[in-house]
């Protein structure tokens, strides 16, 4: 039987899709939220890309970009965009449904990914582990392995599908915008 980190991790995608839904009906953007909240989202969105350039799924351990400033930076750059879309809403009950969804889908699964690079790699993570926070980075970047010689990787971020979210996060703006000017 699947644990709930486990069915968080395999239906989150559709999980975000629910949430982007319910949250477009309920949100009331407003002309002075709808652009600062869009600029907290786009913050999220680049933290997320700078991530999925350097996130090398066939490697135990990603230790470059901002890998050596914290172990999960693509879930910072998920909390920023919710943090984004929370101003954007311009209700506090909706701001306190996306603070939740984070707290009951991605920190479960940020726990359950740990567990799993653990187990593919124990000595390796557990020394990554040790050095680098999970989640409020580290200002100087931990110096592992021959880490600081990556740089950022276009095609690695266009391999990861990163972009599909940076084009969700635009569209649902776009969306809300309209809402705002003819809702």
């Amino acid at each position: 039987m699947a644990s709930y980190a486990e069915w968080a991790a395999r239906f989150r995608v559709l999980l975000h899709f629910l949430l982007a839904l319910l949250f477009f009906i309920f949100a009331q953007p407003e002309p002075t939220l709808l652009p600062a909240g869009a600029l907290v989202v786009a913050a999220g969105v680049v933290i997320r890309a700078w991530a999925a350039g350097h996130l090398r799924r066939d490697s135990a351990v990603t230790v470059s970009g901002p890998y050596a400033h914290l172990r999960h930076p693509l879930y910072l750059g998920s909390a920023i965009i919710l943090a984004g879309f929370a101003v954007v809403g311009g209700r506090l009950w909706l701001a306190a449904l996306l603070a939740a969804y984070f707290v009951l889908v991605f920190i479960p699964v940020m726990r359950y990914e740990e567990r799993a690079r653990l187990a593919l790699a124990s000595e390796q993570y557990a020394a990554y582990r040790a050095q680098v926070p999970a989640f409020l980075p580290r200002l100087r970047p931990a110096r592992i392995g021959d880490a600081s010689s990556v740089r950022f990787n276009f095609n690695l971020y266009l391999s990861n599908q990163e972009w599909r979210g940076a084009v969700g996060c635009a569209l649902l703006l776009l969306l809300l915008w309209g809402k705002m000017l003819w809702g």
